[in-house]
């Protein structure tokens, strides 16, 4: 039986759990918060570097978001294929992946780390980086999915599971303008997707843990 440790609100445990709901996979969710002391301590004796999510299959321990869906697609394949077999297309899958994680969640981990810090200019300069960040991700995003259904193309990949939580969550740090039309619809048809309206649903009791305020949609 597989196993992942993580947080149903944590968009990295999201793009994990868009893959394992995309292939309908067994596994074991094992929740990371102070009420769950046995599942933390479990955690950090795997992977001490306190990062999350973490896939167990066995003995084996396999981290980073990418990494474990790619291990999943090699170990644990299912209909939905989320890497093309030609290499020079699954480059460009890869690529995208990348694209959402460094250039659309990292600036939203930064405006929520500022939001965290308690302090109010902190906070002020965090969210004024994140906007100016995304929008320029927003812009390029906007020109780039033009004619894609879906991140890479036609099919549903690792790059949409990437997709899927930062653009949910940038849309809360800061609002994707009517003005980018394209970027607005794919993120529409992301929280169609049955897989991530399940991790949306299953994340719905921990929104008052947003520190910018989630806001009363999605």
């Amino acid at each position: 039986m597989l196993v992942l440790f993580g947080h149903p609100f944590s968009s990295y445990t999201q793009k994990v759990l868009i893959a394992l709901y995309e292939n309908d996979l067994a596994f074991e969710f094992r929740n990371l918060g102070p009420d769950m002391p046995q599942n933390s301590a479990e955690w950090l004796r795997r992977w001490p570097l306190r990062k999350f999510p973490l896939l167990v299959d066995g003995e084996r321990n396999v981290t980073e978001t990418s990494i474990i869906i790619e291990y999943l697609q090699l170990t644990h394949p299912g209909p939905v294929r989320l890497l093309p077999p030609d290499p020079l297309e699954a480059l460009g899958v890869r690529f995208m992946d990348r694209f959402f994680d460094l250039h659309v969640m990292s600036p939203v981990q930064g405006a929520v780390g500022g939001a965290l810090s308690g302090d109010p200019h902190k906070r002020q300069e965090a969210v004024a980086l994140a906007a100016e960040k995304l929008q320029l991700a927003y812009a390029w995003l906007e020109t780039t999915l033009v004619g894609r259904i879906w991140a890479a193309g036609e099919d549903f990949t690792l790059a949409d599971c990437a997709a899927a939580p930062s653009l949910f969550y940038a849309d809360w740090v800061h609002r994707i303008a009517e003005g980018f039309p394209v970027l607005r619809a794919y993120r529409a048809r992301l929280l169609a997707r049955l897989s991530f309206a399940r991790a949306v649903d299953e994340a719905r009791p921990y929104r008052h843990l947003f520190p910018l305020g989630a806001p009363d949609r999605d």
